[in-house]
């Protein structure tokens, strides 16, 4: 019997294009400090390790040293702005909807396995009238545990109903490389994400450089699977 197919998805950098409203939020909290803005371009692969650590490199930037308390009163002004302009001009990878259209057609099931925290990323997926796809959507938060450590994608198909043997992940970057490998499971890498290392040389499985590869991609890796 073949086991339905689960697809884990990385989030920010790999569903949607959040760089904007991120490193807004960013500019935001850094303004508030006397601090000038990080350009979009320059700051989209500090993006990704959650918004403790983006706001950490945005400090750096400047060269300013910051106390944790002060890093948490950032923190709290951060995702009050961010959810409150969450999906400004956030958007959908091109060719996302149409690639999980085909996917679903072939009995697939998807699940989001983030760094961000799970309600910010159901709000942020429910603005883009996305959430309804996922089976779970689970953040940092959810278990207690980040990417790469692998128990926050083993939970993350077990709520989704999935099986870790029939699981294939999907992101952007270092973490989404890691949590597969400590997994075991097969990972597709994205291009077009946010990453300070180059996916193709972390060596994901596959390396796709737009969304309408996925299927193609998701289905290879199955076969191969299926072989072992």
């Amino acid at each position: 019997m073949t086991l339905p197919r689960t697809v884990v998805f990385d989030l920010d950098g790999t569903l949607v294009d959040t760089a904007p409203d991120l490193i807004s939020a960013l500019n935001f909290v850094l303004g508030r400090e006397g601090l000038p803005p990080v350009a979009l371009k320059s700051a989209r692969n500090m993006i990704g390790a959650g918004a403790r650590k983006l706001i950490e490199r945005g400090l750096e930037l400047e060269g300013r040293a910051m106390s944790v308390a002060d890093v948490d009163r950032l923190l709290k002004d951060f995702i009050d702005y961010y959810a409150a302009h969450i999906a400004v001009e956030s958007r959908p990878f091109e060719g996302l909807e149409a690639a999980l259209d085909q996917l679903a057609a072939q009995g697939c099931r998807f699940a989001v396995c983030t760094n961000k925290l799970e309600w910010l990323s159901k709000r942020l997926l429910d603005q883009l009238g996305l959430s309804g796809r996922f089976s779970a959507i689970c953040g940092a938060d959810t278990f207690g545990v980040s990417k790469p450590d692998p128990i926050i994608l083993q939970q993350t198909v077990a709520r989704a109903g999935g099986d870790m043997a029939a699981t294939i992940m999907v992101g952007d970057a270092g973490p989404d490389v890691g949590v597969a490998r400590r997994a075991g499971i097969p990972v597709v890498g994205v291009e077009f994400g946010y990453t300070d290392v180059p996916i193709a040389e972390l060596k994901p499985d596959r390396l796709i450089g737009h969304m309408r590869e996925l299927p193609e991609a998701v289905e290879s890796l199955s076969k191969v699977a299926s072989r072992s």
